[in-house]
């Protein structure tokens, strides 16, 4: 059987050399290679069977990697995490830091997203420490704080410019993924919602939350509703409360991941931006949409 193994670089710091490239080819009796963007993501295909050792040898490069089935690569529907995944930062950690308190939450954001406390404990715990925040202060936030994460807005239209759906489903709030989506085209967006009163945050968060269970009940949804296989399915996070959506996907990607995620995600993307799951369908940089 046909299988490809992509080598996917940081843009910035390409790393694929035509070195890498024949090593690699001839270790795997390569049929052919294929450049997605030079330097930066290469494909090899191959009808053996991975040498033994290969994955020890792909984990000590500094380009991130991935073997697939090559047929079955193109996705028809992404899920998507959003902080730390979609945008660079944990809002509930800024909202905190804007009130002066990021030590009082991070710690907590931290040990939830390892997997070590219940999610919706250390939720409603954050957020009680938020009472009294201004809602006018949330675009403060957003505006001065929140930053896509690169490659964000041309993975997400370069899907959608294929027929894909697109959804953004986070444990965080509803305030920030509507603006996300907005930036970067979500057809979708789903999130906690952070309930005020007389313009000021209450301390409370709207029932029911949305955890793992949220995200991974997502994921079924939307793959029956388009009536999509398995394989049609990705889904992209950080934190423990992912596990479920990325085990579910036909293709789970840990971007930037706790360990715990790690262990769990099918791919692991540790040095490229979002472009690597584009990248990881086959994509090439002459595909791609960026407005």
């Amino acid at each position: 059987m046909t299988q490809v193994l992509t080598l996917i670089s940081n843009a910035e710091q390409a790393a694929i050399t035509d070195e890498i490239k024949d090593k690699y080819a001839k270790l795997l009796k390569a049929s052919h290679t294929s450049w997605l963007n030079n330097n930066i993501a290469l494909d090899i295909f191959f009808n053996n069977e991975a040498e033994v050792g290969l994955l020890d040898m792909l984990k000590k490069e500094n380009f991130d990697f991935a073997i697939q089935d090559p047929i079955t690569r193109r996705k028809m529907l992404l899920l998507a995490d959003m902080d730390s995944t979609i945008i660079q930062v944990e809002c509930i950690d800024e909202l905190a830091d804007f009130l002066g308190i990021r030590n009082e939450v991070s710690h907590i954001t931290e040990a939830a997203m390892r997997g070590e406390i219940d999610f919706k404990g250390a939720l409603k715990e954050r957020v009680s420490l938020l009472a009294g925040l201004k809602v006018s202060d949330l675009e403060t936030v957003f505006k001065e704080r929140v930053t896509l994460t690169p490659g964000a807005v041309t993975l997400v239209k370069t899907m959608n410019a294929n027929g894909a759906n697109t959804v953004l489903v986070s444990g965080g709030f509803t305030y920030f993924t509507g603006r996300v989506s907005e930036l970067t085209g979500f057809k979708v967006n789903r999130a906690n919602v952070l309930l005020h009163e007389n313009g000021e945050l209450t301390g409370k968060v709207g029932e029911p939350i949305v955890d793992s269970d949220t995200k991974i009940n997502t994921l079924k949804e939307f793959k029956e509703k388009d009536n999509l296989e398995d394989f049609e399915t990705m889904a992209v996070g950080d934190g423990a409360n992912d596990i479920p959506m990325l085990q579910g996907a036909g293709l789970g990607v840990g971007y930037r991941p706790f360990p715990v995620t790690a262990k769990a995600a099918d791919v692991v993307i540790n040095h490229a931006d979002l472009t690597a799951l584009l990248y990881l369908q086959g994509y090439a940089i002459s595909d791609f949409v960026d407005a």
